[in-house]
């Protein structure tokens, strides 16, 4: 007898997407803020999350909690995740990962796709953003998606002329080799990992998804 199998896309998840809104995000990357970029790309994840049909929430801290979505369902809701975000308003204080991740732990009670959208600059100030998202990898599955800098790499990158010249690509190197520090740390901890410019962000995201 003919023997046939059925595969169903599993839907119904959560998928929480956490924006930071502190002051790295406010800089601003091919001349648009970082937290822009990052609005871009979640709001885009969210129509093809809904589309698929997952339940899709919105947070964003800085240096205290702020926007808190609760999950929805369908594309109807995509509309209010649309108006929640352009609530968010632009930090001036560094980003407060243990009350934010502490926050967003207590109100959520299922297993979720948490995708966290942040920046960094080195380890030293990166080490508490690391300790909080292993945190969350306890209990949920953790998308952590930072931008590539092109104005860090071309110094590295470039034919030095100078003293100055090299001294820029030293420093840069350095600053890369940070990073790299960082993201394979938070890869050891279980935490799938984004690095890319700003204008392959959106689509990188979603594919990832």
């Amino acid at each position: 007898k003919l023997l046939s199998k059925e595969y169903r896309v599993e839907r119904n998840h959560n998928v929480v997407i956490a924006l930071d809104t502190g002051r790295l995000m406010s800089e601003h990357l091919d001349g648009i803020p970082k937290l822009d970029h990052a609005i871009n790309a979640a709001l885009l994840l969210a129509y093809a999350a809904l589309r698929g049909g997952d339940r899709v929430g919105l947070f964003g801290f800085g240096s205290r909690p702020g926007l808190y979505h609760e999950p929805v369902h369908g594309i109807g809701g995509f509309r209010n995740l649309q108006v929640a975000c352009a609530r968010l308003d632009y930090g001036f204080d560094e980003s407060n990962f243990t009350l934010g991740v502490s926050t967003l732990m207590e109100r959520l009670s299922r297993r979720s796709l948490m995708v966290v959208f942040t920046d960094f600059v080195d380890t030293i100030s990166a080490e508490l953003m690391m300790e909080q998202i292993g945190r969350l990898t306890r209990n949920h599955l953790v998308l952590f998606v930072t931008f590539d800098d092109q104005e860090i790499a071309r110094p590295r990158l470039a034919r030095p002329d100078s003293l100055l010249d090299v001294a820029r690509a030293t420093v840069a190197e350095d600053m890369r080799a940070e990073r790299r520090i960082v993201i394979e740390r938070l890869r050891r901890l279980g935490v799938q990992c984004l690095e890319l410019p700003p204008g392959a962000l959106a689509g990188s995201v979603v594919e990832r998804y």
